[in-house]
């Protein structure tokens, strides 16, 4: 009970943010130094290199640049401090013609700014942008196997679980200055990144207690707006509630719809069907929830986010709490007790496992992609070549057949994506990758139409999935928009070993439209209703088999 109690006053003292004011002159102080200590570990060679302790530098100069009180003595600080660095030698493979087309998330103006910086440091600054280190970054890498980035020459720091000051302002510099070089869609997070790093610092300088700490880690990443990005801990769980309700739902209109179970005994013991529509938890609406939760959930667009309130509407530490719910438009309360989600054991029966493909009535042919595998798939376009079409469903996450299938669906090889990967020897900069084909030259190729079904499920290899089949000749969509976040994942290791993610690298269609936030949008746009849940129909599919009979 005592750990209830003051886990609720925590939680409470968080939400309501009452946190130490911190002097504006200071706050500026330190932004300045979280910005100029990442331009030159990604800029300056001996920075760069690793042989220094970088984090070493920040976090024993933190606290004094925190406190200097003119722009003078910062300035002069500044130029100490990068002459004890070492002499910087002339590149003469730092080439400084790039295409704007390529810059787009560059933003390096601030090292020209007059007012904060003496003239002195400004040509410093721009001595080390013309002769950075082209060969490479100890704290950047790519993937051996792709362009995205990784990071593995980052300290860990496995006992900062609450750290002093000094180390939180260190977490928010890293994160932040990896997204300012090195997330290729920093231009579609849709603020100004800028503005992200003011607002965040007194977060992390004052934090109170280990969830605050956390959950603003947590806000952080969710700012960049990608479905990739998130951040859990043992705290960040805290926060949300380590128990769970025993069934599934879908966000319809600021209600939760209950959609499937967790364990069909407990869901009975606790009287929810499917169609059950909750309208309060705990005395909040959920819209209210929601409102309040949101700038802790990541996604690219709203309709993921929703998706990824799956742990943020019911769950909290106590064994139960009371809802508002509605059942054949009688509005009803009651207490809906909570468990242990190893309570559940998934699922309490085992449930038989659909087959990958099948011939639905009017011969037309459906696969569940996320069930087939890639030995299945020359069996599937034997046993479906006669049909008169095809459904793909790709509401969920496939096995890697994409490319299989697409040599089944197309008469000829087709471009379906192209990269953009960051340039680790120009940080900030991008360049063009390679665009991706799929499809070979095939005179038996599948002559019916093909119908794609995706949602807000969809998510990254789903995307890239949907991308190269919308190739095939007669096709068309249903469902929703998916997630927005196509592209290989790239990992941050945080100070406490405490992993979060991004989007790694661009992912666009041929003709330069963008994937990141707007994802796939279909031709014939189709949402699950309240109705629809509670009948055990998929309006989607259903839809599907309309227009392919039409």
């Amino acid at each position: 009970m005592r750990f209830v109690l003051f886990t609720l006053l925590l939680l409470l003292n968080f939400n309501n943010k009452c946190y130490c004011a911190i002097d504006d002159s200071e706050g500026k102080r330190i932004k300045t130094f979280i910005k100029v200590w990442g331009f030159l570990k990604y800029y300056h060679p001996s920075a760069g290199s690793g042989d220094m302790n970088w984090d070493g530098e920040f976090l024993n100069n933190i606290d004094s640049v925190s406190k200097i009180e003119n722009n003078a003595d910062a300035n002069i600080f500044y130029l100490k401090w990068i002459e004890s660095l070492g002499k910087i030698d002339e590149c003469k493979n730092c080439f400084e013609k790039v295409s704007d087309s390529l810059k787009y998330n560059l933003d390096l103006e601030w090292i020209n700014d007059s007012v904060t910086f003496s003239k002195e440091l400004n040509v410093m600054f721009n001595k080390i942008l013309s002769n950075r280190n082209p060969s490479g970054n100890a704290y950047v890498q790519y993937h051996f196997f792709s362009k995205n980035t990784k990071y593995s020459g980052e300290k860990v720091y496995s006992d900062s679980v609450y750290p002093a000051s000094g180390m939180r302002l260190l977490s928010l510099a890293r994160y932040w200055n990896i997204i300012e070089y090195f997330f290729p869609y920093k231009y579609l997070i849709g603020q100004n990144w800028n503005n992200v790093l003011t607002e965040m610092i007194p977060e992390f300088r004052s934090a109170p207690d280990t969830i605050s700490y956390h959950m603003a880690m947590r806000e952080l990443t969710a700012k960049i707006n990608d479905s990739h990005a998130g951040f859990t801990t043992r705290y960040t769980n805290q926060y949300f509630g380590f128990k769970w309700v025993p069934f599934k739902f879908k966000i319809i209109d600021n209600k939760a719809v209950v959609n499937d179970f967790y364990n069909d005994s407990l869901c009975k013991i606790n009287d929810i069907l499917i169609g059950d529509v909750f309208l309060e938890v705990g005395g909040e609406t959920i819209e209210s929830i929601i409102r309040k939760k949101s700038r802790f959930i990541g996604a690219s667009n709203e309709p993921t986010r929703l998706r990824n309130f799956y742990y943020a509407i019911f769950n909290g530490n106590t064994d139960s709490v009371e809802v508002k719910f509605e059942r054949n438009g009688i509005i009803s309360s009651k207490i809906l007790k909570r468990y242990l989600f190893t309570d559940f054991k998934t699922y309490e029966k085992a449930i038989p496992e659909e087959k990958a493909f099948k011939i639905l009535d009017g011969n037309i042919g459906y696969v569940n992609l996320g069930q087939l595998k890639t030995k299945e798939v020359k069996r599937m376009m034997k046993d479906l070549s006669s049909t008169k079409a095809i459904i793909f469903d790709v509401r969920n996450y496939p096995n890697g057949t994409m490319y299989k299938i697409a040599n089944f669906l197309n008469k000829e090889k087709k471009p379906f994506a192209k990269f953009m990967d960051p340039d680790l020897s120009y940080p900030g900069v991008m360049m063009r990758g390679p665009t991706y084909y799929c499809g070979s030259s095939n005179e038996n190729y599948y002559k019916g139409k093909v119908v794609l079904l995706f949602d807000e499920t969809s998510q990254s290899h789903a995307e890239f999935t949907i991308m190269a089949l919308q190739t095939a000749p007669d096709v068309l969509s249903v469902g929703s928009q998916t997630a927005g976040a196509d592209g290989n994942v790239s990992s941050i290791i945080l100070p406490g070993n405490y992993k979060t993610f991004m989007t790694g690298m661009g992912v666009y269609y041929p003709d330069g439209r963008e994937t990141q936030r707007i994802g796939m949008i279909p031709d014939f746009e189709v949402k699950p209703t309240i109705a629809g849940i509670k009948a055990g129909k998929d309006e989607v599919l259903q839809k599907a088999i309309e227009l392919i009979n039409k």
